[in-house]
C-alpha cells in the first residue's frame, strides 16, 4: 500500500525548501533537501550536476542499463519568503484534503510520486533539473541527452484538470525587440527627434498580426518600456514577445517573420534578441505511451484519465523534440499552479503513484507492483 502520510511528509519538506531558479544558492539548497529525500525513499544517491551554477540530479537506477527516463524540476517561480504569506498546510475541505504551498502542484508533489513510483526498479533513470521555470537554459542539453538515450520519457509534471494527461504542449519561443530613435525636447523641437514610442506602437501592431488563431499559434507582446523623461522625444524602446506554436513549421514561420520586420518612422532602427527555445510536444509523441497509461489504469480499477493540449512548455518539450516518445502531465492533481491558490488533491496522490508505477513496469516488462 502507498503511505500517503509519508507523502504528505516528503511534499512538505521540498516545499519548504523554497527554490526560486534565479537563486542559484537556494537552487543549490534545495538540490540537497531532494538528494536526500530522494536516496531515502530510492535507496541509491544521486549524481549532482551543476552547469552555470544551477544544481541539477540524475540518479540511475539498477544495475541493468537505462530504458526509461522521468523527467521532474526542483526550482519554482516563487521568490524566497513566499512561505511567511504562504505556508504549507493540509486542509479538510469539501474536495478532500488539499496540500498548500508554493511548488506544491508545480511541481514537488511529482518529484514525490516519483520517488514513491520508481523505487525497487531498475533500468530507470530519473533526472530533476533546477532550471525549468526559466526555460531550462543549463539543463537543456542534458535532458536532450538522456532523452536520446531513453526508450520513453515520462514527464511528471502536475496534471491538466481532473488529473488529465497532457499530450501536446505547444512550443515556446522569447523575443526581446530593441528600437533605437533619436531624442529632441518634446516642447521646443520634437520634429528634430525620432520617438521611439510611436515606433513601438507600430511594431506592436505588426507583431499581433503574426498570429494565427486556426493554427493555435500565438504571437502576444508582454513587457514593453520606452522614454526616459515627459518632455523628451524617446529615443528608445524595447517591446518581449511570447510565442507559442503547436507545430515546429509555425514556429519557424513566426521566427522568420520577426526577424523581418522593418522599421516605420524614417531613420529608426530595430534589433531583435532571443530565439525557438521549446519544440512542440506534438500528439503523436505521445500517443503510444497516452493508451498504454489508460490500460494501465483500466487493469488497476483506477477512473481512466483523459488527455489535454496546454500551451505552456515543459521539458517534455525537449525530449519529444529529440523524437523519444514522451507523456507529459503524469504528477500531482490539484490546481492554481504559478498562483496563490496552488494546490494538492492530497487524496489522490496514491491513484497517481500507481499509475505512474504501473506504466514503468508496463514499460520494463516487469510486474513487481506496490508494496
Amino acid at each position: 500500500m502507498i503511505d500517503v502520510e509519508m507523502m504528505v511528509d516528503d511534499i512538505r519538506s521540498l516545499v519548504e525548501s523554497e527554490s526560486p531558479s534565479t537563486d542559484l544558492e537556494a537552487v543549490a539548497r534545495s538540490a540537497d533537501v531532494v538528494a536526500h529525500l530522494g536516496t531515502a525513499r530510492l535507496g541509491w544517491a544521486p549524481e549532482r550536476i551543476v552547469l552555470d551554477g544551477c544544481t541539477h540530479l540524475r540518479w540511475r537506477l539498477g544495475e541493468e542499463p537505462s530504458r526509461v527516463l522521468i523527467v521532474g524540476h526542483h526550482d519554482t517561480v516563487w521568490p524566497i519568503g513566499s512561505l511567511a504569506a504562504r505556508p504549507c498546510v493540509v486542509e479538510d475541505t469539501p474536495r478532500g484534503r488539499l496540500l498548500r504551498g508554493p511548488g506544491s502542484f508545480d511541481m514537488k508533489a511529482g518529484l514525490v510520486i516519483a520517488f514513491h513510483a520508481a523505487a525497487g526498479l531498475s533500468g530507470v533513470t530519473l533526472l530533476i533539473t533546477g532550471d525549468e521555470e526559466i526555460g531550462s537554459p543549463s539543463s537543456r542539453g542534458l535532458i536532450e541527452e538522456e532523452a536520446r538515450r531513453a526508450e520513453a520519457a515520462l514527464v511528471l509534471e502536475a496534471s491538466a484538470d481532473g488529473g488529465a494527461l497532457k499530450i501536446e504542449r505547444k512550443g515556446t519561443s522569447w523575443y526581446r525587440l530593441e528600437i533605437t530613435g533619436r531624442a529632441a525636447h518634446a516642447g521646443l523641437e520634437p520634429e528634430r527627434g525620432i520617438n521611439a514610442t510611436v515606433e513601438l506602437a507600430h511594431q506592436v501592431l505588426a507583431l499581433g498580426g503574426l498570429g494565427d488563431r486556426a493554427r493555435g499559434t500565438t504571437v502576444t507582446p508582454t513587457v514593453a518600456h520606452s522614454g526616459t523623461s515627459a518632455n523628451t522625444v524617446p529615443a528608445s524602446a524595447a517591446v518581449t514577445i511570447d510565442v507559442r506554436a503547436g507545430t515546429v513549421a509555425e514556429q519557424q514561420r513566426v521566427d522568420t517573420a520577426i526577424r523581418a520586420l522593418r522599421p516605420v518612422l524614417p531613420g529608426a532602427s530595430l534589433a531583435v534578441a532571443g530565439a525557438i527555445n521549446r519544440p512542440p510536444l506534438e500528439s503523436s509523441a505521445a500517443a503510444d505511451l497516452f493508451e498504454r497509461a489508460r490500460a494501465v489504469a483500466q487493469r488497476l480499477g483506477h477512473p481512466v484519465p483523459g488527455s489535454a493540449a496546454v500551451g505552456g512548455g515543459s521539458d517534455g518539450n525537449f525530449t519529444a523534440g529529440v523524437g523519444t516518445p514522451t507523456l507529459d502531465g503524469l504528477g500531482a492533481v490539484g490546481g492554481g499552479a504559478h498562483a496563490d491558490d496552488e494546490h494538492v488533491l492530497v487524496d489522490t496522490l496514491p491513484e497517481r503513484t500507481l499509475l505512474v508505477r504501473g506504466l514503468l513496469e508496463d514499460l520494463l516488462g516487469v510486474g513487481v507492483g506496490v508494496a
